[in-house]
């Protein structure tokens, strides 16, 4: 009797979290590629052939690569200094750091516009003197990308660079190495898996943004539209299509890349064994 009381137990909890996650999670996006689809791959093909629809996935794939690129530099960078560094503040830039998860994005976007905005400090000075213009520019775009996806790479790199065996590093610096060879050719292959699963995930958050980018960019069409704003465009056009076309494309992007993801975080775990 106990045992089959446990049976019912195990899978009461198994219906509880499968149900779950379907109502949540399968469901919707399952309707969403229908309707994506209800009238033909066709039409799909044509809704994201438009030329603000192409131009708009463009800007959003080279925006997200480019911050993909600088996160896996500077956010290695960030927490090679947080772990083997100890300096004054070091806790509150730790606390800092998580800052850009917990803000609304849209709050992330108001704060880059007061300083980086024709009326901020940053922003007026870049353009009384160089004549330069952040933001409603792709440039706008991609500072805003890196403020919302900082956390990503230093957070996966930091327990990677805690836990790895730092015996090959003093074997190195024994037999004369540099600090630079040192890191480029013993700690950096060790930390790969972390700096690309960071990369990774922030190029998927970054195909996402939206508020952040409608704060800082704007709304215009054929210069600072990502494909997150229009889907909110061709919402308001009622052009249901056209943001479920663009929906799914950027839903198959970043499904894409969470596996990829899981696969390089898994890399380790299947030599080991």
């Amino acid at each position: 009797m106990i045992e089959q009381g446990d049976r019912w137990t195990r899978r009461g909890v198994r219906a509880a979290a499968l149900g779950y996650l379907g109502v949540l999670l399968v469901v919707p996006l399952a309707l969403l590629v229908v309707d994506a689809f209800r009238d033909g791959p066709l039409a799909f093909g044509a809704a994201l052939a438009s030329p603000a629809a192409r131009h708009a996935a463009f800007l959003t794939l080279w925006t997200a690569a480019l911050t993909a690129l600088v996160n896996a530099f500077m956010g290695t960078l960030t927490a090679y200094v947080l772990v083997r560094y100890d300096f004054t503040g070091k806790t509150l830039l730790e606390s800092v750091l998580d800052l850009p998860l917990a803000l609304p994005t849209l709050v992330s976007g108001v704060m880059l516009l007061a300083v980086v905005g024709r009326q901020g400090p940053v922003g007026a000075w870049l353009d009384r003197a160089l004549g330069v213009r952040i933001a409603y520019t792709p440039v706008g775009i991609v500072l805003a990308l890196l403020f919302v996806t900082l956390p990503f790479v230093v957070r996966l790199v930091e327990p990677a660079l805690r836990e790895m065996d730092r015996e090959p590093e003093h074997a190195a610096a024994t037999l004369g190495a540099s600090p630079r060879t040192i890191f480029f050719s013993v700690t950096l292959p060790a930390i790969r898996p972390a700096v690309s699963a960071g990369a990774l995930l922030s190029f998927a958050r970054a195909i996402g943004e939206f508020g952040a980018i409608v704060i800082i960019a704007g709304n215009l069409p054929h210069k600072t539209q990502t494909a997150a704003i229009y889907v909110l465009g061709e919402i308001e056009s009622e052009n249901q299509r056209g943001a479920s076309a663009m929906s799914v494309a950027m839903l198959a992007t970043a499904f894409a890349l969470t596996a990829l993801v899981d696969r390089v975080q898994g890399e380790p775990r299947g030599r080991a064994r």
